[in-house]
């Protein structure tokens, strides 16, 4: 059954949010509610009569004799955890389910997120623990590649920041996470033991608290007792947190407190509360989980190792998201642009942090099918076979291409210049002449730099007219069968297409697939043009034809050997070898003008010998065919590959 919805489902440590896309669509996703609530707090509740709550009910149902909050970590053995989340999960599942949001079943894959620094094994065992809620389809990925999606599909970063690195920093309740996101690559940066999370503030502004109380032990001894009155009161130190960094301008008098508040009984309260000096006090108080460093100092350091890590690898992020419920604190922001300062780095935190995951969660869902089933069609669509029929269709026209220009160049970089060299008695017989010819067409046809009188090479010819047929011959078909791909996945048609041939900078540089393709043919070309014998008949055709035969008559020459008459080879083979014409008779005999008649004369000549030559070498074309129809299958892969972070 095919998955017609995604389900980014973002189970944080402090708060959980789930998002849901449309497979076979474009639209942004859509926030879910529980409890009327599109973000809610990470608490499972446990009520004898209405059995399992979540979020804000198992917060202020009267009854409930169980509470779990913060229960998010890194996969364990201990059975209470695995019981927490998978009653979490299926509570949260039924719910959704229930109030009709969701398809349900193998038509709905949900997307869970994890911290960015958890290894592959980690993420495997919390699927499997996730699963055991009962929902047939359900992956885990990296919460970094939510974060990436989302800006991504928020506009916030532009085609070529989307191919350079961007550092993803998701400050978390439990964790910090630092990842590296190159060529769409994430990479997790490791600095050992993270447990750099905005819990630990909630923490501290408890035990301030507590300390603070007038009876210290009593409350104590009702959290020991009653420990879901514990979880209440962190909740509550939590909110005097949030309410602080939402509004600390109001909260730098000395007299404006930000407060939480929990009634444990009628006549004991909880009050936590905050203001500029208090939390200047907690942000650099020294903390334990920290080895001993206070929060502010911590958060820092890893920036800053950030930093050092990615600068031994020659890297400065073009861009710095900022994601995560504890990203709202500002002075995080200051620190991230104090370290990663502009214009090398923009420093970018999500407006919306609380909901950001859970719909990239959703996008990356869709995304993974998407591409996948994007990537397999092209694939299956350009078989081998097909693009082999496309080359050797074309392949006549391709060799029409080549025998004008590779004609002239002939004449212009080996002909004329020996005729021009012998008229000036630099070369004494015909023979030697036939030999410069050779030297000159062979130099010519390897060299890669510019010929006689900056004509093109051989090589410069070749390539310039295989992209000429490329364009105009082989990328027609392509775009035939490429274009409703893209219509389909609503991405620009030119993804799919080479817009400027095969040249090599029109696709990723590191993949060099055009100088892959015109590589074959050139080399193929001047093989047959060397080896095939193709210069040896156009000068002999040139010799004869032109030049050798002309002479005899001029000369009157029938009889060599003294009463000895020869054939019309034999003299033609005597004056190549054996007649030095006087160089004044030369200048006679090859005028300019005549150069340049005899060598517009051999055109037609030289024209067919190259076709006939080019035509008769199938054997070495049906080499070329398979070569170029390999690499223009890794080359659309390539386009294929690059063109998946356009899709939506």
């Amino acid at each position: 059954m095919p998955v017609l919805e995604t389900i980014g489902f973002d189970l944080g440590h402090g708060e959980t949010a789930v998002a849901k896309a449309v497979v076979e669509s474009i639209d942004p996703p859509e926030m879910l509610e529980v409890n009327n609530k599109k973000v809610q707090v990470t608490a499972l509740g446990w009520h004898p009569d209405l059995g399992y709550l979540v979020g804000e009910q198992a917060l202020i149902q009267v009854g409930v004799t169980q509470l779990d909050i913060a229960f998010k970590q890194k996969p364990n053995a201990d059975l209470n955890y695995r019981k927490t989340i998978r009653h979490f999960l299926e509570t949260y599942y039924n719910l959704l389910q229930k109030s009709k949001q969701l398809e349900g079943e193998e038509k709905s894959h949900f997307f869970v997120g994890c911290p960015s620094g958890w290894s592959k094994r980690d993420r495997q065992e919390y699927q499997t623990i996730c699963k055991a809620a009962g929902i047939t389809r359900l992956s885990v990925v990296p919460e970094s590649r939510a974060a990436f999606m989302q800006a991504k599909e928020a506009g916030k970063l532009d085609y070529d920041k989307l191919k350079s690195a961007v550092l993803i920093i998701d400050i978390g309740s439990s964790t910090t996470d630092f990842t590296l996101v190159k060529s769409l690559h994430e990479i997790p940066l490791d600095f050992g033991s993270n447990t750099l999370g905005a819990f630990l503030i909630d923490k501290a502004i408890f035990e301030r608290t507590v300390a603070n109380y007038e009876d210290t032990a009593l409350l104590k001894w009702v959290f020991e007792e009653y420990p879901h009155h514990k979880a209440r009161c962190l909740l509550a130190s939590r909110k005097a947190k949030e309410d602080y960094f939402s509004n600390e301008q109001v909260y730098s008098h000395p007299q404006s407190f930000a407060r939480g508040f929990e009634s444990i009984n009628e006549q004991i309260y909880f009050i936590p509360q905050v203001n500029k000096a208090v939390m200047t006090e907690i942000l650099n108080q020294p903390l334990t989980e920290l080895d001993g460093k206070s929060w502010i100092e911590s958060f820092r350091e890893s920036v800053i190792e950030a930093k050092e890590t990615l600068a031994e690898q020659g890297i400065t992020p073009k861009v710095l998201l900022m994601t995560g419920g504890a990203s709202r604190m500002h002075f995080t922001r200051q620190i991230c642009e104090e370290i990663f300062p502009e214009p090398a780095t923009q420093v970018r935190p999500d407006p919306e942090p609380e909901r950001c995951i859970a719909l990239g969660l959703a996008r990356v869902g869709r995304w993974d099918l998407r591409a996948e089933a994007f990537k397999k069609e092209v694939d299956q669509r350009f078989d081998s076979q097909k693009l082999k029929s496309i080359i050797e269709r074309h392949i006549p026209e391709l060799i029409e291409l080549l025998i004008k220009p590779l004609s002239q160049g002939l004449i212009d970089n080996a002909v004329k210049p020996s005729l021009q060299d012998w008229r000036m008695n630099k070369i004494r017989t015909l023979g030697d002449l036939e030999t410069r010819m050779k030297q000159q067409a062979q130099a010519w046809i390897k060299n890669d730099s510019l010929g006689k009188n900056g004509t093109e090479s051989a090589r410069q010819i070749v390539k310039n007219q295989s992209i000429t047929w490329f364009n105009s011959k082989i990328q027609p078909e392509l775009s035939v069968e490429t274009d409703p791909i893209c219509q389909k996945y609503q991405i620009p048609r030119s993804s799919l297409r080479f817009e400027e041939g095969i040249d090599p900078d029109v696709v990723n540089p590191e993949i060099s697939v055009g100088d892959a393709i015109l590589a074959d043919t050139v080399l193929l070309i001047v093989n047959i043009v060397i080896g095939g014998g193709t210069v040896g008949g156009i000068i002999a055709l040139i010799l004869t034809g032109h030049l050798t035969w002309p002479l005899l008559v001029i000369y009157g020459i029938s009889v060599l050997a003294a009463g000895v008459e020869i054939t019309r080879s034999k003299t033609q083979e005597a004056i190549k070898t054996k007649l030095d014409i006087p160089s004044w008779s030369r200048q006679f005999l090859l005028n300019d003008n005549k150069i340049n008649s005899t060598c517009e004369q051999m055109k037609p000549e030289l024209e067919k010998v190259f076709r006939e030559q080019l035509l008769e070498n199938q054997e070495a074309f049906d080499e070329l065919i398979n070569k170029v129809g390999r690499e223009l299958k890794k080359a659309l892969n390539a386009k294929a590959q690059e063109a998946v972070i356009l899709i939506q």
